[in-house]
């Protein structure tokens, strides 16, 4: 590969209290607590909505905000679950447009400071120390200068531009397959029984109407009175943290969805007149980076129900890793773990801040799906609500490290602890 030395000089537009890449639901959650704490904060989005996977994406649902008895995503998380719940109506299930204007609200009301279409392609640092974030937009290529720095790019972008450390996948480098999510319409709810949208997998199997004996079939959910949202269809081998990748994987799902097309009209009651309607803009990737923080949550600490003194939330979720291939014995060890590591009601597991600080940088904090931890702990914490309250937590650490003109490890964390508190955040261990 040949190589060019190429430097300019770029205007710096904006500097800000705190800076966020990625305004998915980690991002908007922290911009928003860290605006209403009094901060002057600037978000970068490089599509075209907030929301990431639950709008861009066509994600149709955000998994569990309780863990049966309490709600633990509280504050921000809460406050998303209340509008979604009055303005979609239709419980846990997402309308994307519905929570596009939530975001956009919560963001313009609390006086974040954002721009869409706008890539992060470069931190300028200064030893331990982000200096400024390089972006790209319509208008050319700029910096914002900051004083903390919070990556919510999901893909750990922003910390891995800055020098951090980090796994990605298995021991192989295997790694979840991502699901191009889609909208169908001339669905007839009232014959559907959504538990036995596979009931016909393995007949359809013999009739070879599938490319991939694909067991795993999160499903359709509703959306719409005829309106449903398709989590269906996994790209295999598909690497979100490379664009060709992606490239390819967008390809090749949106032919395979003919197929889940076919099996649907002619295997289940309630689908016979189903059209598609859209695809997601963004693939559904549930797996790349894990930055490497000062503590690496785990699955010993899943199963202990683990309670940490830096506790800024707590979370239940079940492990939920896809299998990276679509072979029986891969599904096997998929829905062993998926029944097995579990909980059962009013159990959870603490979130430490230290998976939310990258060794090595003093003013960076992650948020979402690259936070520190294990590929067991990652398959629980990366969906949204788990998002919602790492997302929180880092937008309330920032503020007080900017209140306390001090780095990311450089305040009593009984302050950050109070402060989640005060926003309605779930702590029972903080006294």
């Amino acid at each position: 590969m040949s190589k060019i030395n190429y430097s300019r000089e770029i205007p710096i537009r904006r500097s800000a209290d705190i800076f966020i890449a990625g305004g998915g639901p980690a991002g908007t959650a922290a911009a928003v607590t860290a605006a209403r704490l009094g901060n002057k904060v600037f978000l970068a989005e490089s599509a075209g909505c907030l929301g990431g996977m639950g709008t861009a994406g066509g994600i149709p649902a955000f998994m569990q905000f309780t863990d049966g008895e309490n709600f633990l995503a509280g504050g921000i998380g809460r406050e998303i679950h209340d509008k979604n719940q009055e303005l979609g109506k239709i419980g846990n299930n997402i309308k994307a447009e519905v929570l596009k204007e939530i975001y956009e609200d919560m963001m313009t009301e609390s006086g974040v400071e954002f721009t869409y279409f706008t890539q992060l392609i470069d931190v300028i640092t200064d030893g331990t120390y982000a200096k400024t974030a390089v972006l790209a937009s319509k208008s050319g290529i700029f910096g914002v200068n900051a004083k903390i720095f919070i990556d919510g790019t999901g893909d750990g972008d922003l910390a891995v531009m800055a020098g951090a450390d980090y796994k990605k996948g298995d021991e192989n480098g295997s790694m979840m397959p991502g699901t191009l999510c889609s909208v169908w319409t001339g669905i007839d709810w009232s014959k559907v029984r959504y538990e036995l949208q596979e009931r016909e997998l393995e007949k359809a199997f013999e009739d070879n109407i599938f490319t991939d004996k694909d067991r795993h079939l999160p499903g359709m959910f509703k959306i719409g009175e005829q309106t449903g949202g398709g989590n269906i269809g996994h790209a295999f081998g598909v690497d979100g943290s490379d664009e060709a990748s992606l490239t390819e994987a967008f390809i090749r799902q949106r032919k395979k969805l003919k197929e889940y097309e076919i099996y649907y009209k002619n295997y289940l009651e309630g689908f016979e007149n189903m059209s598609l309607v859209s695809t997601g803009a963004l693939m559904g990737i549930r797996e790349t980076r894990r930055i490497t923080g000062d503590y690496i949550l785990n699955l010993e600490d899943f199963k202990s129900r683990a309670v940490f003194d830096d506790e800024i939330g707590r979370y239940s979720y079940p492990v939920d890793i896809h299998a990276s291939n679509p072979n029986e014995e891969n599904y096997r060890i998929f829905a062993d773990e998926f029944k097995n590591l579990r909980y059962g009601n009013g159990e959870s597991y603490g979130v430490p801040y230290r998976i939310l600080t990258p060794k090595g940088l003093d003013n960076i904090l992650v948020a979402g799906r690259c936070v520190s931890c294990d590929r067991y702990i990652q398959g629980s914490i990366r969906v949204m609500p788990g998002c919602y309250i790492t997302g929180q937590a880092a937008g309330a650490a920032a503020d007080t490290a900017v209140e306390k003109n001090t780095h990311i490890r450089g305040f009593d964390i009984k302050i950050l602890q109070k402060k989640l508190k005060d926003l309605g955040g779930y702590l029972p261990n903080f006294e």
